[in-house]
């Protein structure tokens, strides 16, 4: 467990800005700032998660392509709505979880921190979710 307690801590206040973002709105109303700030956080994030995948030598190329999927499309989907960037960005974040639970070290993971894991992907998806309806409806 020792070693994990770094991991769920930091895990937790990684949070902050997810759950930040989403209050900021609540009380002081909607701005592209906010907007903005929680788009790009949760692109920084799920890229460090995406990249927490990534055994280099270590895995078979299906494991690297899961490593890299969630993130390719990013660049691309500036091209669109906002809404559906969040989209993408919200899903990616199950689409990483389901990537980690697959692979052969999530066995060896504490139960602690594996519950962390989903809790923490439940709350940032519901954080897109409520952005996301912040943003078609900002009043």
């Amino acid at each position: 467990m020792e070693k994990f307690v770094n991991h769920i801590q930091l895990g937790y206040l990684g949070l902050l800005p997810f759950l930040g973002c989403v209050g900021w709105p609540l009380m002081f109303g909607s701005n592209s700032v906010n907007l903005e700030f929680f788009s790009f956080y949760s692109i920084a994030i799920l890229a460090f998660m995406a990249g927490s995948l990534w055994h280099a030598g270590q895995q078979s190329f299906a494991d690297a392509i899961k490593a890299v999927l969630p993130v390719i499309p990013i660049p691309f989907l500036s091209f669109l709505p906002i809404e559906w960037m969040l989209a993408w960005l919200g899903a990616s974040f199950w689409l990483v979880l389901i990537f980690e639970k697959a692979s052969v070290n999530w066995q060896s993971y504490h139960k602690d921190y594996q519950k962390m894991r989903f809790v923490l992907t439940s709350v940032v998806f519901v954080c897109h979710i409520l952005i996301i309806g912040m943003s078609i409806y900002p009043k």
